[in-house]
Parts: structure tokens; sequence; C-alpha cells
């Protein structure tokens, strides 16, 4: 039997309460979640619940406070090298191009120039980007921003791909635009992809399954449902199919109380703030 691409195993991660140092809060915890080779998975759940967290325990950059993190069946020990991120802020450095930007990686990875430069390039084109190599950051429009920051997670062919909410600043039509192109990507290459988002129809449109996590503290899953939906997709159309809506409904029906329970959150910590 394949090992997963990624597993986490009864993962907690505890932290110190910022309002109270001497207290603790812990974020999330007796989490299992499994990313197949291959298999696009979304993770949905209130604000603050923790997913960003998962993710960065996923991607190496936080070692869980107890509970287990395989990669292909191998501890995962410091950065997940086989995993590349795209995070939801901007991550395109300023003073560097379209082209500079996506060669960055390859660059410290040691790849020669040239053939960094030949690939940057290549996956520029693949994005639609491929005449606008020599434009800097505030030059381009969020969407192109977007592209070109796919561009340099992708160029480095990592294995798994963890995305945090990659598009959620985008106007409803590049957004659309942008969960189609990636979808087409991930189509060719079939990389495994851990997903996060707050917009549940996305989360479905695109993926192989959606996992829901319960509002903190201690969020926890509660609900892995499988998107049978039949591919390939265009995440606009898939929308008005009755298995979609559905399995909307369905999830929906989960993730609703645990909404208004970090609602309520929200509104105590602003009252006692």
């Amino acid at each position: 039997m394949t090992a997963p691409a990624l597993q986490l195993q009864d993962v907690a991660c505890t932290f110190i309460d910022r309002h109270n140092p001497a207290a603790r809060y812990t974020a999330v915890a007796g989490v299992s979640l499994t990313v197949g080779a291959g298999e696009f998975v979304s993770v949905v759940g209130p604000t603050g619940c923790g997913k960003s967290t998962l993710l960065n325990v996923g991607a190496g950059l936080l070692q869980p406070s107890t509970g287990s993190v395989t990669v292909f069946g191998q501890p995962l020990d410091g950065i997940n090298r086989r995993a590349g991120y795209m995070f939801q802020a901007e991550s395109l450095m300023p003073w560097r191009t379209a082209l500079q930007n996506v060669m960055a990686g390859l660059e410290f990875r040691g790849t020669p120039p040239a053939e960094a430069r030949a690939l940057a390039g290549d996956w520029l084109r693949r994005v639609g980007l491929g005449a606008f190599g020599d434009r800097y950051p505030h030059q381009m429009s969020g969407g192109m921003r977007k592209r070109a920051s796919l561009a340099q997670t992708l160029v480095l062919d990592p294995d798994i791909i963890l995305m945090d909410e990659p598009f959620s600043a985008l106007d409803i039509q590049t957004r659309q635009l942008m969960e189609n192109e990636l979808l087409d990507l991930w189509q060719s290459k079939k990389k495994a992809v851990l997903f996060i988002t707050h917009d549940l129809d996305e989360a479905i449109a695109m993926s192989d399954r959606v996992v829901v996590l319960s509002a903190g503290p201690a969020s926890h899953p509660i609900g892995d449902f499988t998107v049978d939906l039949p591919r390939p997709r265009d995440v606009a159309e898939v929308r008005t199919t009755p298995g979609f809506i559905a399995l909307h409904q369905a999830i929906w029906a989960v993730l609703r109380d645990e909404v208004l329970k970090g609602y309520q959150q929200q509104l105590q910590v602003k009252a006692g703030a």
C-alpha cells in the first residue's frame, strides 16, 4: 500500500495565551489528517480554528506539541522539502521582476542561471504571464501577482502543494479564473494538494475531499466528505449541479453551528479587549 503524501497523526499545538502569558491556549488537538499522492484535499472551518496552524505543521514551519507528521511514510524532521507553500499574503519580492521572483527558489537550490531562467519563463507562460516577465509586482494587478506566486510555487516541482487561502483577496471573477487555472495545472501533474479556505463553495468545487474543522480552542476534524463530482470541472458551472448542491447542504449542516460558535468567540474576545 502506498504511503500518503502527507499524514498528520493525533496532532496538537499549544501556545502561550497572548492575553495571559501564564496561561496556555490549545489551537488544535487530536487532529489526524491524510492527503494521498495526487489527491486534492481542502480544509474548511470557522475563522481562527487553526486551519493555517495545520498547514504550517505540514510545511515543517511549526513543530506540533504532540503527535506525528510523516511525508510519504517518512517522519518529518524540520522543513518539508517535498512541499511548496503558497501563502495568503503577498510573497513576491518587490525589487525583483516576475521572472526573477519565479527564478528565486531555483537560484536558492543552486540551479544554473540559464536553466533557472528557462524554467521560470516556461512557468510564466503556463500561468499566462509569458509577456510580463519584466514587470515588477507594483506594475501587476492582484490576479497577475497571484499567477506569478503560483508559478513561483510550482516551478520547484514539489510533490506536495500547500495553499493557505491563496485567492481570498481577489474579486470573484479573477478568483474563479485562478481556481480553474490551478485545477488545470493540477490535473496535468496530479500533485498532492492541501488547500485551506474559508469558502465552502471553493472547497467543494476544487477538491476530492473536504475536511471540516470544529471551532476552537482544541479544534479537530468533525467531518470528512468525499467529493464525487466528475472531473475536469469548471468551478462556476459545477456549482449549479444537483450533486454540488446536495454536498453543500450536507457539509453546511455540519459546519454551520461551528461557524456560529466561532463568531460568538470573536465577539467575546472583542468585548474583553
